[in-house]
């Protein structure tokens, strides 16, 4: 019995391992339902199938209210973000090979979290009142990121960029940014040292369908360009002259791929703050269902971090209720052991 299904045209191919397939299937599925039950579960209880008649229009008034406006969008951007970190760790993972590489390891989140906590001091009158709107500190979150993603690249610079240099850099850009966010919450009023540190440990509290749509664009986008990309970032795993070698620009595809993880990683910090462990997780608990081809572990890490994400902004919400807590402390105190975990085994 063959295990691979092979698409083929006079322009590209594609070689497909069933069994990663199936599990790609199984994983959407368990993904679904969970964000079925999550949709369901809150201070009011609606059973799965009535969430499903509410999803559809014909349930009552008060169920679409609420599965609708309320819970459905802070499912999808729990998902969304979750997805996008996971997919930016995998590919900082491969363009470094490093399996402690993620976006929160090398700074990326670090200069998105700085940017939100200098909007937040930066634009606080003396009443602790935002003389801007709240609005526009997703923007700031983005751009907070990109810089980070430029200093990177060029700082690393030197006749090429090497993934040793990147994540030494990343590293190092990391201690500075946590250090200036650390003194922007200190310069700033308590009232938003306490919001800014709600949101850089990561909470998805409070979204609504604005965020859906301004998130959803970027991680659609990203999807074709990251199919074009993986499979020249298959070969980078063995090394820059065996991938020039094989004729593709090394320095080009890694810029481009940095720029693609930002994206994500941006987007996602933006709208969700700065969910810890995600991206380092994520890639290598899908390694361990797809395999370390990139074909099958980008759709894998998606869907792994998007479990990841709904499972903990669910359990973040019932295990302490009334009181909600913000995702982000269950992704750390996951991520943190598996982190120290993978420290040993790499020794």
């Amino acid at each position: 019995m063959k295990k691979y299904w092979v698409i083929q045209r006079k322009s590209y191919s594609y070689l497909i391992d069933k069994k990663t397939t199936l599990a790609l299937v199984l994983m959407a599925f368990v993904a679904l339902f969970l964000m079925l039950i999550s949709i369901g579960v809150g201070e009011m209880y609606i059973a799965p199938l009535d969430v499903l008649r509410a999803l559809t229009g014909s349930g009552i008034d008060m169920n679409q209210l609420i599965v609708m406006e309320f819970r459905l969008p802070r499912v999808l951007v729990a998902f969304i973000a979750g997805a996008s970190l996971a997919l930016s760790g995998a590919i900082l993972q491969g363009v470094i090979r490093n399996p402690l590489a993620s976006p929160d390891m090398i700074g990326i989140t670090g200069g998105a979290g700085f940017a939100a906590v200098s909007f937040l001091t930066m634009f606080s009158d003396d009443s602790n009142n935002l003389i801007m709107s709240i609005n526009y500190l997703p923007a700031f979150a983005f751009i907070g990121a990109t810089i980070v993603a430029f200093l990177i690249y060029g700082l690393a610079w030197k006749d090429g960029v090497t993934p040793i240099r990147l994540i030494l850099i990343g590293i190092g850009l990391m201690a500075l940014f946590q250090a200036l966010t650390t003194l922007m919450m200190l310069m700033g009023p308590i009232y938003r040292a306490s919001q800014a540190t709600i949101w850089l440990t990561g909470t998805v509290y409070g979204t609504s369908w604005k965020e859906v749509k301004a998130m959803l664009p970027w991680f659609v986008i990203m999807i074709p360009v990251l199919i074009l990309l993986v499979r020249r970032l298959n070969i980078q795993v063995f090394g820059d002259d065996l991938t020039k070698g094989a004729g593709i620009a090394v320095h080009r595809e890694r810029f481009m791929l940095l720029m693609a993880c930002t994206a994500l990683a941006g987007s996602a910090v933006a709208f969700a703050g700065a969910m810890g462990f995600v991206g380092l997780i994520g890639p290598h608990i899908a390694r361990r269902i797809s395999g370390s081809s990139f074909g099958g572990l980008f759709p894998a890490s998606a869907l792994i971090g998007g479990i990841m994400v709904v499972l903990a902004d669910l359990a973040g919400r019932t295990l302490f209720s009334p009181l909600e807590v913000p995702a982000g402390v269950f992704t750390a105190a996951i991520g943190a052991p598996y982190f120290i975990y993978l420290l040993f085994k790499n020794q």
